[in-house]
């Protein structure tokens, strides 16, 4: 599983040193819904400086993190 380069220097600022591509996309919070190919809603209790907040709910801009979505639906 990989992830384009480009994409992980996107990804400015991680504070958790790229923890979601040492442990095969273990530690990342679940996908519950997809608008548009675009905005990803997560359910995950760690915080994180992509992570923000929508009403219930929270909107991951992780670039990374997209790209795992896009890739491999997890």
């Amino acid at each position: 599983m990989g992830i384009d380069k480009k994409i992980i220097k996107e990804t400015t600022q991680c504070n958790k040193n790229f923890e979601c591509l040492k442990n095969n996309f273990f530690c990342m919070g679940k996908v519950e819904n997809c608008i548009n190919k675009k905005i990803i809603i997560i359910d995950c209790p760690e915080s994180c400086k992509y992570k923000m907040s929508f009403g219930n709910a929270s909107i991951c801009n992780c670039p990374i993190r997209k790209e795992i979505f896009d890739k491999y639906k997890k």
